[in-house]
């Protein structure tokens, strides 16, 4: 079978303007409810894609630690490449793919750092090899297998059971302007359905050809 011969049909569920929220973040709760209440592997994944002020994109797997109304918020270090970019381009997009639910979210808004409390709340209930981690490796930089081990066997013995956040690591919030929720169906006519943030501050939703 050539690659161009994989295919899916999908046809579980349709996407009606009528049973959408009005506003995408209660809309994003239901269907996150339903992707949680399936056993959907992985469900708190999501494509962050960012950009350097040349406009060049990269893209990584990021988990989602947190949404409300004010947005989407995820946590890594701030001198990796993503936190890089967005120190000199703000702009970023999500993307949740849940195949068993034959659905996808897309995301596109700005993004800002999270307050120190709440990284440092986030920071204290992560597991003590995590935070260790966070401390010891020096994100999207060159450094050998050994040298890596050396720095979590070094900073284990240094920072002990209770190490403070690292000043180089926190999160970040994305703020929504757009949001598209995906739905498969048969014959790749697709529902899309897209929430535009408004100057009025409200929500316009539109249905994208597919």
């Amino acid at each position: 079978m050539s690659i161009a011969d994989i295919r899916q049909t999908y046809q579980k569920f349709e996407l009606l303007e009528s049973a959408a929220a009005t506003d995408p973040y209660a809309q994003f709760e239901q269907w996150f409810q339903q992707a949680l209440h399936s056993e959907v592997h992985e469900p708190t994944a999501m494509t962050l894609a960012t950009a350097d002020t040349a406009g060049h994109p990269s893209a990584r797997i990021v988990l989602l630690k947190g949404f409300d109304a004010q947005g989407f918020v995820f946590y890594t270090n701030y001198q990796s490449r993503k936190g890089q970019e967005l120190s000199t381009n703000p702009h970023a997009s999500l993307l949740f793919f849940w195949p068993e639910l034959e659905r996808q979210i897309r995301i596109e808004g700005g993004v800002a750092p999270v307050s120190a409390a709440e990284s440092d709340a986030y920071y204290a209930s992560r597991p003590l090899g995590s935070r260790i981690g966070a401390w010891a490796s020096p994100q999207s930089h060159s450094i050998s297998h050994e040298a890596l081990a050396q720095r979590v066997q070094d900073l284990t013995l240094e920072l002990g059971d209770a190490p403070p956040r690292p000043p180089h690591w926190g999160g970040y919030r994305l703020q929504a302007t757009h949001i598209e929720f995906w739905q498969g169906r048969p014959s790749r006519l697709h529902d899309r359905l897209v929430y535009t943030l408004n100057a009025a501050g409200g929500w316009d939703l539109d249905r994208l050809a597919p």
